[in-house]
């Protein structure tokens, strides 16, 4: 099937594009090195919500225009309104963001070039997956400007260990993505004129699985990981329970047991 734009101007904030279950979004703010404006986190959060809605919609690539994948938060923005009301509205709404990124049933995969420093990192974090270019850079610099990625560091510690995370937060030093690939920031490294490929084959190895067994086991899988082990083993148990009624799960096993492939209705 070919792609499909759905845009209705190259100028918007973000762009979407629809290739046989496959939804990038890209931001195209690239000459701000798609800084998270207000504007930004709104129209990412419209297109995700329509996304996280939409049963055709099976995988998600979060890609970026020009030279970099996310600068963080819109410094210029926030010092153009120095007050706590605002402040607390726009990390209310990146929080928000970054919950639907891990709530929607659809994997999400960030497809990484370039920087992605203070809440550009965060947003790679908060992503299920990420492939990223081998010169790509990955930092949590707020440290540097006097302001602690407090938001950001939510997201890193879920992937890092604590004293990697931790040292990334006091540092501000940038890591590259050979680092990155190490410390569990990003799946996969590769050169760029592989971006797309990789990108497009993890998504496609995706889009093979059955999407109800996808958006049950990505639920429960942040899920459990946010309380205790007892608890998180019921959890589960239950889902796997209710995993195995849907006919796919029949399918499968039956085809297991019968040694042949599964005939899974798409």
């Amino acid at each position: 099937m070919s792609a499909v734009l759905n845009t209705a101007s190259e100028d918007a904030l973000v762009t979407v594009r629809r290739d046989d279950g496959i939804v990038t979004l890209t931001m195209n703010r690239g000459s701000q090195y798609n800084a998270l404006s207000s504007a930004m986190m709104s129209a990412l959060q419209v297109e995700l919500d329509a996304i996280a809605a939409d049963p055709q919609a099976r995988v998600v690539v979060l890609a970026a225009a020009g030279k970099a994948f996310c600068a963080g938060h819109d410094l210029r923005e926030m010092r153009a309104q120095p007050t706590m009301a605002f402040y607390q509205a726009l990390f209310a709404q990146c929080s928000k963001l970054m919950l639907t990124i891990q709530r929607m049933p659809q994997p999400v995969i960030a497809r990484v070039h370039g920087i992605a420093t203070a809440a550009g990192c965060q947003l790679v974090a908060m992503c299920d997956l990420a492939v990223a270019v081998e010169e790509a850079k990955f930092a949590v610099s707020g440290v540097n400007l006097g302001l602690f990625c407090s938001t950001p560091s939510v997201a890193l510690s879920r992937n890092l260990s604590r004293k990697e995370a931790f040292e990334m937060l006091v540092t501000g030093d940038f890591i590259d993505a050979a680092a990155a690939l190490d410390k569990g920031l990003v799946n996969r490294v590769v050169p760029a004129a592989q971006l797309d490929a990789e990108v497009e084959g993890l998504a496609r190895k995706i889009l093979a699985k059955p999407s109800a067994a996808i958006a049950m086991g990505k639920g429960l899988f942040y899920r459990q990981l946010e309380t205790g082990i007892e608890a998180a083993y019921q959890l589960a148990g239950q889902t796997m329970a209710c995993n195995m009624m849907e006919d796919t799960a029949q399918e499968g096993v039956q085809a297991f047991i019968d040694k042949r492939p599964p005939s899974w209705k798409r």
